[in-house]
């Protein structure tokens, strides 16, 4: 087979989650492709390339369908073969950015050598500028992982579960602590410790983990509680979602597929807590620690908490504005910004100022006065 054939076999593996993805984020019916749009973290829009060094792996998680033992094809490149690959469709403009991750032959420490060989000769030896994520491997040590942050924009480990119990659940033989926090743990030391000179550009990596959603049968509470600790502790910059679905010739192939309004759930409530200053103890779980999932969870604490007591538009603060449902961040900030010209008086002000939903209307006083028309939440 030859090199294109092989990086198309390799890329095209539908359970490689794009963590950059935005189709995937709020549409969680969006089939994945070798080449995605992604947002930057600049909010820049590219076209990003994903792919696989090899789809060898001598470790059997039990979701994935590279797991060692099952019968699927495989392939692999060279770092050479496939630096040469991924920049001649830089080059052509076919590809903005290139997210590189493997299976794990040889140890994981000797997949890491591999993928940062065809970092460096991205890099140094085709000179490219662009954007690049590198995916870390269980196993890999100190000295590793900051080559990465020295060569990539982004750089993430998949923690799959959000404690040992779960994880072990997909992937026995990966230890959550020694493979999987503890990196993260280097991530945040490097960039609190060494110059950002040292970074590519100048500057340190954002860095972003995701779990396996539905697959070992764990709550979104210790989803988000653990999605939280990974913002506040290690500061990273997303926390992904992907929904569980079965794959034949695995050991839960007969485990039933995710919902995937769960991850559309499970997405809404990660942003409240990463941008809209929520803890993750005020989301609306039922009493089995799952979301509901009939209604997004802002608008339900909304119900719960502002109903009775809704807020001043003109009078209150940011975090205060970012608990409205339909105000966002974009938003808060114009109504805080038009607040200092004149006050907001009435509903065609806050359209002006971004607010088209209705969803806000139970919630908000203008100039201690509720809107003339309370709808019913949707």
């Amino acid at each position: 087979m030859d090199i294109l054939n092989k990086f198309k076999v390799l890329s095209s593996y539908s359970g490689l989650e794009l963590v950059e993805d935005i189709d995937c984020q709020l549409n969680p019916n969006t089939r994945k492709n070798s080449i995605s749009r992604a947002v930057l973290p600049n909010g820049k829009i590219i076209k990003l390339a994903k792919t696989l060094l090899t789809s060898a792996c001598e470790r059997n998680c039990y979701y994935c369908p590279f797991r060692a033992g099952r019968n699927y094809q495989r392939e692999t490149l060279s770092p050479t073969q496939l630096a040469n690959l991924v920049y001649s469709m830089h080059q052509s403009g076919k590809v903005e950015g290139i997210f590189i991750s493997s299976g794990i032959a040889g140890g994981g420490q000797r997949t890491q050598d591999l993928i940062i060989e065809t970092a460096e000769l991205l890099r140094y030896s085709h000179g490219y500028q662009g954007y690049l994520h590198l995916k870390i491997m269980p196993g890999a040590d100190y000295d590793q992982v900051l080559r990465m942050m020295q060569l990539a924009n982004r750089v993430s480990i998949n923690l799959e579960g959000p404690n040992q119990v779960t994880l072990s659940k997909l992937a026995p033989h990966k230890s959550f602590y020694s493979e999987l926090i503890i990196p993260l743990q280097w991530i945040e030391t490097i960039r609190n410790t060494l110059p950002n000179h040292m970074g590519w550009n100048s500057r340190w990596p954002s860095s972003s983990t995701q779990f396996v959603v539905g697959g070992a049968d764990e709550t979104d509470l210790e989803l988000l509680d653990r999605s939280e600790s990974l913002y506040t502790q290690y500061k990273l910059s997303r926390v992904y979602y992907s929904a569980f679905n079965p794959i034949k010739d695995t050991p839960l192939e007969n485990h039933p597929p995710v919902n995937p309004t769960r991850q559309l759930r499970l997405y809404q409530a990660n942003f409240m807590i990463r941008d809209y200053g929520f803890r993750y103890e005020e989301l609306p779980f039922n009493k089995d620690g799952y979301l509901p999932i009939d209604h997004d969870p802002k608008t339900l604490w909304a119900q719960m908490n502002l109903m009775d007591t809704p807020v001043e538009i003109n009078t209150a603060n940011k975090q205060e504005l970012l608990r409205i449902p339909g105000i966002g961040i974009k938003t808060a900030q114009r109504l805080l910004k038009a607040r200092r010209i004149h006050k907001i008086s009435s509903i065609e002000d806050l359209r002006k100022q971004g607010l088209q939903s209705n969803r806000f209307f139970p919630y908000i006083l203008l100039d201690g006065k509720k809107l003339p028309r309370q709808l019913s939440l949707v």
